[in-house]
């Protein structure tokens, strides 16, 4: 029957899931704190080589976590990590970064683009009409953000087409098609989006994949800090809950059965959620929960068994 073929689908991309990620080089970008912080945990977790990149690489008080931090609990959890000091507004930081790469690994498997430098930025404006806030927000969210995306990717794809192999995931939002929080965050989202699909095509023959991916909600740092404030507010007239978001670590999962599926490369140039991706892969989060969304996709496929 259609309900039998489906599970029978379900069991054989289980079985790519319990494959180790040892001897995969890893570089996810941003992972001092965040989503970038649990997706390096979660490649780690799965014995992959991780470089992991930030401003901060040492513990502040400034701020939570830091390279360091994040590169221990990788080795912790028996994976290696790699933490290098690299500000991905400076192009020149970047070229080294991947030189650096090349040279101590010979190859790359994975890129994930995740730098954000405008975080506080896009919080300090949400309610600020764009032409009362000041053009240096501009570069607070696209140059650390959109921009930088695209420079990595050039970089990856430098080290990956000539190998004929890997993949490149940028971290994006549903504000690339949704009105949230400013213009800015809009306009970045959107162009993450449209570079993969784009280059996608482009790095199709080379067999390189590039994937934009959707987190729900997620609990990061930032976003328990401001969960009262969050909460209290509606985007698109639907209420926020911090408590059912996202683990950081969700989107980590995501990413590593996308590194383990031998049929990846059909989703190059595609925008997907992570939700979508746990209904398919059948992996749940952390805490074994599945996420809103996950929940009601997850419905409607039971629906159609």
């Amino acid at each position: 029957s259609r309900g039998s073929f489906k599970l029978s689908y379900y069991n054989e991309y289980k079985s790519y899931l319990r494959m180790s990620l040892s001897g995969k080089i890893c570089l996810v970008t941003g992972a001092s704190r965040g989503i970038g912080r649990g997706i390096a945990l979660a490649l780690g977790s799965e014995g992959a080589t991780v470089y992991i990149t930030g401003r901060t690489l040492d513990p502040v008080s400034t701020a939570p976590g830091s390279l360091k931090v994040t590169a221990e609990e990788i080795e912790g959890r028996g994976g290696k990590a790699i933490p290098v000091k690299c500000d991905h507004g400076v192009d020149s930081e970047v070229h080294a970064l991947f030189d650096r790469i090349k040279k101590d690994q010979g190859k790359l498997d994975l890129l994930v683009n995740n730098a954000l430098k405008g975080v506080s930025t896009i919080g300090k404006y949400a309610a600020t009409p764009f032409w009362e806030a000041p053009i240096e927000s501009w570069d607070d969210v696209i140059h650390v953000g959109l921009r930088c995306h695209y420079v990595a990717a050039i970089e990856a794809a430098k080290i990956m087409t000539p190998q004929q192999s890997g993949l490149i995931v940028n971290i994006s939002s549903a504000g690339a098609l949704f009105n949230f929080f400013t213009v800015l965050y809009v306009v970045g989202k959107a162009g993450v989006d449209r570079m993969a699909e784009m280059a996608g095509l482009q790095l199709k023959k080379h067999n390189v994949t590039f994937i934009s991916l959707w987190p729900g909600l997620v609990q990061t740092e930032y976003i328990v800090s401001k969960k009262d404030t969050i909460e209290k507010a509606e985007v698109r007239g639907i209420k926020m809950d911090v408590s059912k978001g996202e683990t950081v670590e969700f989107a980590g999962r995501a990413i590593a059965a996308l590194l383990k599926d031998p049929n990846v490369h059909k989703k190059t140039g595609k925008t997907i959620t992570t939700a979508d991706l746990g209904v398919e892969y059948g992996f749940t989060d952390v805490d074994d929960k599945l996420s809103v969304a996950q929940m009601m996709i997850a419905c409607d496929v039971n629906e159609f068994l």
